[in-house]
């Protein structure tokens, strides 16, 4: 009986199918035929768990002359069959590339190399968390509640491909890898394995590192029948006389302004948070530290935040079988396409058919899919996907169970002005939840320190902590496990966006039990309360320290 694959979503988009193979793992890219692939065609990974026991016993262990003496503990190397809490080895055995007819060689190896041990890693802590206790002789009659507890981490080892020359060693400055021996060595060979041979990753580490590090795309090699970006990744230099420097023609800008086939919506770009014409990772740090004072307040000078309608965090949620997205809020005319990727082959109703690809199996081309503007749908007026943000919030806001915490029901007029207020605010920006890429709420993420609750808080308002204030207007999204995956995935995107962020906070009312419950159940701790002019607040906090990661 063949062994049964399964597929990896990625945050980009993109599909990895892993089938089991002899002593490790096949990763194969999904849509290498498709579009200009992220990924090789394939690697092999090899995982195998270890332990130090004297449960194994041999023939020597009957010797009657050494009865009585301490038995020493052997190590023993197991097939991989689930995840241990921090006995799993993993390293890159090999590595199938495409034809170089195809795709350009990329001028970076590590960096690719970087890219398929985040994505094998990305799979690994998504398979199913081992105990957290750990057995010890000292443990051996505390009952599990009241056992200690080890981080789940797994050991990556310098074999097979990662024993390329310094190779582990830039792993491990690019922050995907670290080690407890943080001396420098007595050994001057250059290539050593001294001090480099006892690396790990957390899972705690691993989803406090930006995906935007590691994920890229090859570049098609000229005449290659794989498609590119279609727009320049940049402006041309420019020309005396020339009024217009810019490559973009009529048709790109048209492009950029409404979706082909779906009349009267506009589309922002780029095209999600992985997006780059030049193939190369889009990660970019915090600028460094500027200080202004605001009310009084001294804080640092703060990043403007991503554009209107500008995709910044997308994932894939296993537990729902849904993509989960943000994008900032938009004051467009008209509804916001949707660009990033579903879960399903019918796209949504103004789904980009040009970036739409990144969802697709290889054997799905995007002629198959249907046109969505081929018939009106039904019920436009009523469906989020045909609603302006303005108008999403008039929805939502005249909700009696939205209005009794937020208080800004009214005329559509009443959510425009919030909704421009949003988006002139200095320390805050406006954002859109979407689920499959269909509107469910509205949400506002802040930075504490100058908000009306650092205020309160005083020194204990971090200078790049985050607030956040949220609200679930669409009812087929409710529910304790949609709001355990939102609420951390946008701490895991406030962690990733700054690691200088170390707290995460919401203040939600005192009176809503329900959702102070399920913050709680997520690893917020209540900290205090917070008594605000217009409200008490419980004052909810989430640190960098025990965040583990997003709900998956």
């Amino acid at each position: 009986m063949a062994p049964t694959p399964n597929i990896v979503r990625l945050p980009n988009g993109q599909n990895l199918t892993v089938l089991p193979v002899f002593g490790g793992y096949f990763f194969k890219a999904n849509e290498l035929n498709v579009h200009n692939s992220v990924f090789p065609a394939g690697w092999t990974v090899i995982i195998q768990s270890e332990d130090y026991s004297d449960e194994h016993a041999s023939t020597g262990d009957n010797d009657p002359e050494l009865s009585g003496m301490p038995k020493e503990k052997r190590h023993h190397i197991h097939p991989y069959k689930h995840p241990t809490l921090h006995n799993d080895n993993l390293f890159i055995s090999s590595i199938s590339n495409p034809s170089s007819q195809d795709f350009k060689t990329p001028t970076s190896p590590t960096r690719q190399i970087a890219m398929m041990l985040w994505a094998s890693l990305y799979w690994y802590f998504h398979q199913t968390e081992p105990s957290p206790y750990l057995a010890t002789e000292a443990s051996k009659n505390t009952p599990d509640e009241g056992k200690p507890r080890g981080e789940w981490r797994i050991n990556i080892k310098r074999e097979g491909v990662l024993r390329g020359r310094n190779l582990i060693q830039k792993l491990e400055r690019m922050g995907l890898i670290v080690s407890e021996d943080s001396t420098v060595g007595i050994n001057p060979e250059e290539n050593t394995a001294d001090g480099w041979s006892e690396m790990f990753i957390s899972r705690r580490m691993f989803w406090q590192i930006s995906p935007k590090l590691f994920l890229f795309t090859l570049r098609p090699a000229a005449g290659s029948p794989f498609p590119t970006t279609p727009y320049g990744s940049r402006p041309t230099s420019p020309v005396r006389g020339e009024r217009n420097h810019s490559p973009i023609t009529k048709e790109t800008s048209d492009h950029a302004s409404t979706q082909p086939g779906s009349p009267g919506l506009w589309s922002p770009g780029p095209h999600g948070p992985f997006s780059s014409g030049s193939h190369l990772p889009t990660y970019y740090p915090p600028p460094p530290l500027q200080y202004t004072m605001t009310s009084g307040i001294r804080h640092p000078l703060r990043p403007k935040p991503p554009r209107q309608g500008e995709i910044f965090y997308t994932r894939f949620v296993s537990s729902i079988g849904q993509y989960l997205s943000f994008r900032t809020a938009s004051l467009s005319p008209r509804p916001v396409a949707y660009s990033g990727p579903t879960s399903t082959l019918q796209p949504p109703l103004h789904h980009h058919t040009n970036t739409s690809l990144l969802s697709l199996p290889a054997h799905i081309s995007v002629s198959s899919i249907p046109d969505p503007s081929s018939s009106t749908p039904p019920s436009e007026k009523e469906d989020t996907q045909y609603m302006t943000d303005a108008q999403l919030l008039n929805k939502w806001m005249n909700m009696p169970r939205v209005s009794k915490f937020w208080g800004c029901s009214g005329p559509q007029s009443t959510q425009d002005t919030f909704l421009q207020s949003g988006m002139t605010s200095k320390h805050s920006f406006p954002v859109i939840g979407l689920w499959d890429g269909k509107p469910f709420g509205y949400f506002e993420i802040y930075w504490i320190k100058e908000d009306i609750l650092g205020r309160h808080l005083g020194e204990r308002a971090g200078e790049h902590d985050r607030g956040i204030h949220v609200l679930v207007g669409e009812e087929e999204f409710r529910g304790k496990s949609r709001v355990k995956c939102w609420v951390t995935a946008l701490a895991h995107w406030a962690f990733v966006q700054d690691y200088r962020t170390n707290s995460v906070v919401l203040e939600p009312r005192v009176d809503n039990t329900r959702f102070i419950s399920t913050l709680s159940e997520s690893g917020f701790l209540k900290e205090g309360e917070i008594t605000f002019p217009h409200k008490q607040s419980a004052f909810m906090s989430l640190r960098r320290e025990i965040f583990e990661g997003p709900a998956l």
